[in-house]
């Protein structure tokens, strides 16, 4: 399990976090955190490399995968990252910081966390992707409303089409040819869930994290762990 303590920082009060309608959330649902959400500094640096290493973890996959049209589906996706990425990192320049120093202080844990959900075979690392990638995107999405005019521009650059139809495909293929694929899949799923839960409430500033907080925290939790479910049961697998 990954330590990510030593890089949160302070951040003025007053943000919000709330779930906005969007895909798998449904109904918007709003939910108070004005302690809790990181300083925007935190926020667009993680977020723009978590977006550079769902790329890199594609173009893996791409490299991994020998037949031509998935390698065409595939790059679909891995440009979308990118494309999010570097949306992001403009962001991050029009604020006049610089993107690099932003996102250093996360090399290191997310690379932490995109190795603890490499999968041994490339059908558990596309599953990595659609699993992790659709949570902290949802996860994300919801925070940006706590940054104003800046998070509104975060939101629809996470709002944009992933490309990972193609990741889904090639799952549910797998796993209606193969049940013991179906049943590794379901298993590697629900490990993935904890892992990326970490990475989201690492997110949040922890000295707020008290008991008094812990309903404030909940709802977002509830809908993102509902949101992994529904993704889940799209391929056919059990949550």
């Amino acid at each position: 399990m990954v330590d990510w303590r030593f890089w949160r920082r302070e951040r003025p009060l007053g943000a919000t976090l709330s779930l906005r309608s969007r895909g798998d959330f449904g109904d918007a649902h709003r939910v108070d955190f004005e302690e809790l959400a990181p300083d925007i500094d935190v926020f667009l640096g993680q977020a723009a490399y978590l977006q550079l290493g769902f790329f890199e973890t594609v173009s893996e996959l791409i490299a991994l995968t020998p037949e031509l049209a998935r390698k065409d589906a595939l790059s679909r996706a891995a440009g979308a990252a990118l494309n999010k990425h570097e949306a992001l990192v403009g962001v991050i320049r029009d604020r006049g910081d610089d993107p690099t120093a932003l996102m250093l202080p996360f090399r290191e844990p997310l690379d932490d966390f995109r190795a603890a959900t490499h999968g041994v075979r490339p059908q558990e690392t596309m599953l990595s992707v659609h699993i992790t990638a659709g949570m902290l995107d949802d996860f994300y999405l919801a925070l940006a409303a706590s940054y104003g005019e800046t998070g509104r521009k975060i939101a629809r650059i996470l709002r944009a089409d992933a490309d990972r139809q193609p990741i889904i495909d090639i799952l549910r293929e797998t796993v209606d040819a193969d049940e013991e694929w179906r049943s590794l899949l379901a298993m590697w799923g629900r490990r993935l869930v904890g892992d990326t839960l970490l990475v989201a409430r690492a997110a949040l500033r922890p000295e707020h994290l008290q008991s008094q907080d812990e309903k404030k925290v909940e709802p977002v939790f509830t809908q993102l762990m509902a949101a992994h479910s529904r993704r889940m049961d799209g391929l056919g697998l059990a949550a």
